[in-house]
């Protein structure tokens, strides 16, 4: 009979600016993820030799973020020698995908007890910085799509264009994301989830940087396009270019890491489960409108559950775009309500590797706020594919 995986528990720090004087721009990327996972197995009274393996994501592996570094980040916690670890890249999906492997290993019975997590560090190791001018792909590719891919931005752009989202409907998504989150902040919401970071000046990070209270559609509307080059205007003269600043994800900095066991396992060490993995899909899509495989991301999984997208409590859509959950909500015709309830990236940061798990710590913290069972999480990622993965609150 297969293991049942269950997550005990999941943190995340605060989100800070990913650029140069961001609040966790001192911070080594390993030392941030470090930090998360000694306070991990801290809050849990666990011995950090009994892990069998640690499983992170990161995007940029480069620079310090280079060389594996999630085992970097697991010998500067200070764990035994003899605790593995991980990096694995699925673009923005990275954490969520190591949370889906580490609770498929527990399922398979290869682990007892693994940590899934996440880190990027924007400010120190900038996105793209791994691929330093390099042509992503050769002949074989140009000959699939001989006029080009296109960056995620350029990829909201054209869906935008295509599901006619205005511009005004973008911005007014991207204030009610910033709202939600403030309310959220307020109310102590995070505080289940968020541990405080310390920096090198003796300080610490204790609140999202990210957060802007009081963001108005208005003043969203009088920033420019991000994305408009000459040669893209040419390329694609159908679009009006509405993607900004505002309505985007902003660079970050973040980590964040789930403890993930066995419940036989748990109940050995005396530990709690807060819920249980259910379900786990993954999907491709065209890589031109990339950001759309959250769509036959989240049928597949509902395929696979058995249950219908009524039957979830809340469902956390990732906010890389404005376009993105908008055209999420439009396809499956969801109660908006539930959709992102404490705000998203666009105001709680995607620090790319890390997002995954800190959308699975706050999908729990609403959940077991709000008394529901199920919550949704799914992810587009660079390339067309995406994740997707429920969850069911244990009580």
């Amino acid at each position: 009979m297969a293991a049942e995986a269950v997550i005990v528990d999941v943190i995340r720090t605060p989100s800070g600016r990913g650029k140069p004087g961001g609040a966790l721009s001192d911070i080594h990327p390993a030392d941030l993820l470090a930090g998360v996972l000694v306070e991990l197995l801290h809050r849990n009274g666990l011995d950090p030799a009994l892990v069998d393996d640690v499983i992170g994501g990161c995007v940029t592996q480069a620079g310090e973020q280079a060389g594996n570094i999630t085992r970097t980040a697991v010998l500067s916690a200070g764990f035994p020698e003899s605790v593995p670890g991980v990096t694995i890249d699925r673009q923005c999906g990275s954490s969520q995908q190591a949370a889906a492997f580490a609770a498929q290993g527990v399922i398979a019975g290869a682990y007892d007890i693994v940590i899934a997590c996440g880190v990027e560090s924007m400010s120190r190791a900038p996105m793209g910085s791994n691929v330093g001018g390099a042509s992503i792909g050769g002949a074989l590719l140009t000959h699939r799509y001989p006029d080009g891919l296109v960056n995620q931005g350029v990829s909201a752009e054209l869906i935008a264009e295509q599901w006619g989202f205005p511009r005004t409907e973008l911005d007014d998504f991207a204030a009610r994301s910033h709202a939600l989150a403030a309310s959220a902040a307020s109310s102590g919401a995070f505080d289940g989830e968020l541990v405080p970071v310390p920096t090198p000046d003796s300080g610490s990070v204790m609140a999202d940087e990210t957060i802007r209270p009081g963001t108005t559609p208005d003043a969203l509307a009088a920033l420019k396009p991000s994305f408009r080059t000459e040669a893209l205007a040419e390329r694609f003269p159908q679009l009006d270019w509405r993607i900004t600043p505002g309505n985007s994800s902003p660079l970050t900095d973040g980590a964040s890491a789930a403890l993930i066991m066995s419940a036989e396992a748990a109940e050995r060490l005396g530990l709690r489960p807060r819920a249980r993995f259910h379900s786990f899909a993954v999907a491709g899509s065209d890589p031109l409108l990339m950001l759309t495989g959250v769509l036959p991301a989240t049928r597949k999984v509902l395929d696979r559950s058995g249950l219908r997208l009524d039957e979830i409590d809340a469902y956390e859509v990732n906010e890389a775009f404005a376009p993105i959950p908008l055209l999420w909500q439009r396809e499956f015709d969801t109660d908006p309500a539930k959709l992102n309830p404490h705000g998203g990236a666009i105001a709680l940061g995607h620090a790319l590797g890390s997002s995954g798990t800190r959308l699975l710590a706050t999908l729990l913290s609403e959940l077991e706020a709000s008394g529901g069972r199920y919550g949704l999480q799914t992810m587009c990622e660079g390339g067309g594919t995406a994740n997707a993965t429920i969850i069911e609150v244990l009580r």
